[in-house]
This record gives C-alpha cells, structure tokens and sequence, in this order.
C-alpha cells in the first residue's frame, strides 16, 4: 500500500510530462526524466532509477506529438 501511495503523484506527474517537447531527442529526454524519478520513488535503489530511465527515454522516444 506505501508504494501505491508514493507511486500515485508520480504518475500524475509522469502522465504531465509525457511526450513533452517537438523533437525526438526532447521526448527522450522528458521521458527519462520521468522514468527515473518514478524507478527511484517505487524501487529506492540506483538500479531501478536507470531501469526507469532507459524504459522512459524510449517510450519518449517513440512518440510522436499531436
């Protein structure tokens, strides 16, 4: 339940940021960010903040803006 609880603004926050930027690079980036900030908040340990990174920047990456 701690981790629901930690885990709810993030998303808010991560939904927010998705896909921000008109470039693909921009969007990985964004994308990173988020990922990181959300593998550190539900793992708390190094390895799950780059997982969350790597996994964000391509998943900014593979947007496309509207």
């Amino acid at each position: 339940m701690k981790t629901m609880i930690k885990l709810a603004p993030v998303i808010g926050v991560v939904a927010l940021l998705a896909a921000c930027g008109q470039t693909m690079e921009q969007r990985a980036a964004t994308g990173a960010l988020g990922g990181a900030v959300a593998g550190q908040v539900v793992g708390g340990n190094t390895g799950s903040t780059v997982a969350g990174a790597a996994i964000g920047a391509v998943a900014g990456a593979a947007t496309t803006p509207r």
